[in-house]
C-alpha cells in the first residue's frame, strides 16, 4: 500500500505518522487490496480534521472526522473507513453456496 500524509496548518510528528500508519494497518487487515492511502490532516483554530481516500481495486473509500483532538479524529476516521472497507468486501463475497446448488440441481 501506498500511503501519503500530510498536514495543513500543522507540523507532522512521527507520533502522528505512526499512530496514522497503526490505524491504517487495521483496515489493510481486513482487506488486503488497498492500492494506494491518502492521508490528510488540518489543524483549524479548536478543530482537528482527519480525511483519508483509499484507492481499492473497484473502488474508492473516503472518510473524514471532525474532534477536538487530533487523535480522536484519526481514530473516527479510522473506525468509519473499517466500516466502508467490510462493507466492501461483503459486496464483493460470493455468498452463494455452489456445492448446494449442484446437489439441487441434479436432485431435481
Amino acid at each position: 500500500m501506498n500511503l501519503n500524509i500530510s498536514g495543513h496548518h500543522m507540523d507532522l510528528t512521527d507520533a502522528l505518522r505512526d499512530y496514522v500508519n497503526a490505524k491504517l494497518a487495521r483496515v489493510e487487515r481486513h482487506f488486503d487490496h488497498v492500492i494506494e492511502a491518502e492521508v490528510v490532516l488540518e489543524v483549524e483554530k479548536e478543530r482537528h480534521k482527519a480525511e483519508a481516500t483509499l484507492k481499492l481495486s473497484g473502488t474508492t473509500l473516503h472518510a473524514e472526522a471532525t474532534e477536538n483532538d487530533m487523535y480522536a479524529a484519526i481514530d473516527l476516521m479510522a473506525d468509519k473507513l473499517d466500516r466502508q472497507t467490510r462493507k466492501f468486501k461483503e459486496k464483493i463475497t460470493d455468498h452463494h453456496n455452489r456445492e448446494a446448488q449442484r446437489l439441487q440441481a441434479g436432485a431435481v
